[in-house]
């Protein structure tokens, strides 16, 4: 019988709660006469807080049973670690050293953010920016063929954005849903100093300077990406998977093609195009008038190509297949309604829309495009329910959008006041944690027209299962605690010559699907929650993306 102490391995702000788990592995409670105790200590040996732990029962997904213990009195900055004892006094299992911090939330936004600069591809990453993990520049992108499906001659320009995840592919669908992730963080979230740390901010400027210096960077990709008729490709991709080599051998050993388009890539340029207008149009009032030009350009191609499928050739990337468009149209339109003048647009009016179409076709979306606890690639209807509960020339779809938000918040509450790890998950799929950070992002965005405290109280929650509290006792986090990964799925970390990975990136976490089996990892366990491994063959569980990054980095800036 083994006792496992579930916390925080970075450590907690001051004024923000400390709930920890103790774990043990039998789904029977062992400890019947009397619930065990806690103390937390600090770094002189001082007991500064201690009490009686509640039952919170088993867990079906990992067949432990668990009690829970709090010490959200303690707020003095510094080390603890936290023992537990059973009723006799005997020692049933201490926890790791972490932090109380009043830059905990803030360091870590810093260096999720930055992240993002290190999947940065065809440009150089000199070491006063990147530190230990600079390179030279590599897949610069700017002659690619067409994929001979395409049965187009001559080349394109995909210069620069994001490399997608662990592998060197560049695609718009997933990108779109980064970046409109990132673009709310941009809108919604306070500005804020951030800090100096090797490969930490990119000129030791504000938060909301790096933010959008990144945001520009794949957004000017996503700009070479439309094609004259307003179409947008689908991704660019190696023609075979690359192995676990760094960008310049990739670039040396094989081709590259370009690939596309679709109704979803073109739709996803288009929400996010709309978006960027409003992010940049006071500090950049001509790029953004570019961005929103060709949003429109691309939502006239999609009425008039609502069912192109996606491009059906993965022989070196993702697929990203998805076949339904009605939430990618409802979000273009959100969007664009958003950006329409109250008066008269020759913008607008050359695409043939107006404020009353819009409207009719919004009226029809919203009763197509259920809300969701979360956004994911697939399905973006809440990009739509967000940007029409932000807008304010019309009281009553505002409304509507904040109360279907509101509502799907309060289902995230419920369903973690019911899991014996709080969260709101019906089953650990791939990329949980990236899951996991969207429901979270849902509830402190309905939090901003509806305080509710269980709303942040159970979003910080979800950050400490990010960061350790969880089944496998791991912060998902590279480079963030002494549990983090060492062995990331991605094919950077493992060429560079760097024994420590890249800093910031969350790997996809638990995934009971365990679709890597053939790959032999060696799981921690035989249950669902216990299905994470920190190896580099674990493509299910520890391959890292951009679309789990950002809405990390959008929760964390919301709770900074």
């Amino acid at each position: 019988m083994k006792f496992s102490i579930r916390h925080n391995h970075v450590g907690y702000e001051p004024k923000a709660p400390k709930v920890f788990l103790l774990a043990c592995d039998t789904p029977e409670n062992p400890l019947k006469e009397m619930s065990p105790w806690f103390q937390v200590i600090d770094e002189s040996g001082t007991v500064v807080a201690d009490g009686q732990m509640s039952e919170k029962g088993s867990c079906k997904y990992t067949d432990e049973f668990l009690w829970q213990g709090d010490f959200s009195q303690v707020a003095r900055l510094g080390k603890y670690k936290i023992s537990v004892m059973d009723a006799k006094g005997n020692s049933l299992a201490e926890s790791f050293d972490f932090e109380i911090s009043d830059r905990i939330v803030v360091n870590q936004l810093a260096m999720t953010l930055k992240s993002f600069y290190f999947q940065r591809s065809g440009v150089e990453l000199p070491a006063d920016k990147a530190g230990k993990w600079a390179r030279p520049a590599a897949h610069l992108d700017d002659h690619l063929e067409f994929h001979p499906s395409m049965n187009r001659t001559g080349t394109w320009n995909a210069h620069g954005g994001w490399y997608d995840a662990g592998d060197y592919g560049k695609y718009i669908v997933n990108g779109g849903v980064s970046l409109g992730t990132l673009l709310l963080a941009a809108e919604l979230a306070a500005d804020h100093a951030t800090t100096h740390t090797e490969g930490g901010p990119f000129h030791g400027g504000s938060f909301r300077m790096n933010l959008l210096e990144e945001i520009r960077f794949e957004l000017d990709f996503f700009l070479r990406m439309q094609d004259d008729d307003g179409g947008v490709f689908f991704k660019v991709s190696p023609i075979r998977w690359d192995g676990f080599v760094s960008p310049t051998q990739s670039d040396m050993n094989q081709k590259r093609q370009i690939l596309g388009k679709s109704t979803t890539s073109t739709l996803n340029f288009a929400g996010v195009m709309a978006h960027a207008h409003r992010v940049f149009k006071q500090a950049y009032p001509a790029y953004a008038k570019t961005c929103l030009d060709a949003a429109l350009r691309a939502y006239r191609w999609a009425l008039e190509n609502p069912e192109v499928t996606y491009p059906h050739n993965t022989e070196g990337s993702g697929g990203y297949g998805d076949e339904h468009f009605d939430d990618e149209f409802f979000w273009t339109r959100a969007m664009l309604f958003r950006e329409l003048p109250q008066g008269a647009s020759q913008a607008f009016e050359q695409q043939g829309l107006t404020r009353e179409k819009l409207l009719q076709e919004l009226e029809s979306d919203m009763e197509k495009c259920l809300v969701q606890m979360g956004l994911s690639w697939r399905d973006t209807d809440n990009f739509g329910w967000i940007a029409l509960a932000l807008q304010d020339s019309d009281s009553a779809m505002q409304a509507k959008a904040r109360g279907a938000l509101v509502s799907a918040a309060d289902a995230i509450v419920e369903r973690c006041s019911a899991d014996a790890y709080g969260l709101s998950l019906d089953k650990f799929v791939w990329g949980s944690n990236g899951e996991i950070a969207n429901h979270g992002l849902t509830l402190l965005i309905a939090n901003l027209w509806n305080p509710d405290p269980r709303y942040t109280e159970i979003a910080r929650g979800m950050l400490d299962f990010i960061y350790g509290k969880n089944p496998v006792s791991r912060c998902f986090v590279t480079g963030a605690a002494h549990s983090s990964p060492k062995f990331p799925h991605h094919r950077i970390c493992h060429s560079d010559g760097v024994e420590d990975p890249i800093p910031g990136l969350v790997v996809g976490g638990i995934n009971a699907d365990r679709q890597d089996l053939h790959r032999f990892p060696h799981y921690s366990g035989p249950q669902p929650g216990l299905s994470y491994t920190d190896e580099r063959c674990s493509f299910a569980s520890n391959e890292t993306a951009i679309n789990w990054n950002a809405p990390l980095v959008a929760l964390l800036s919301l709770l900074a």
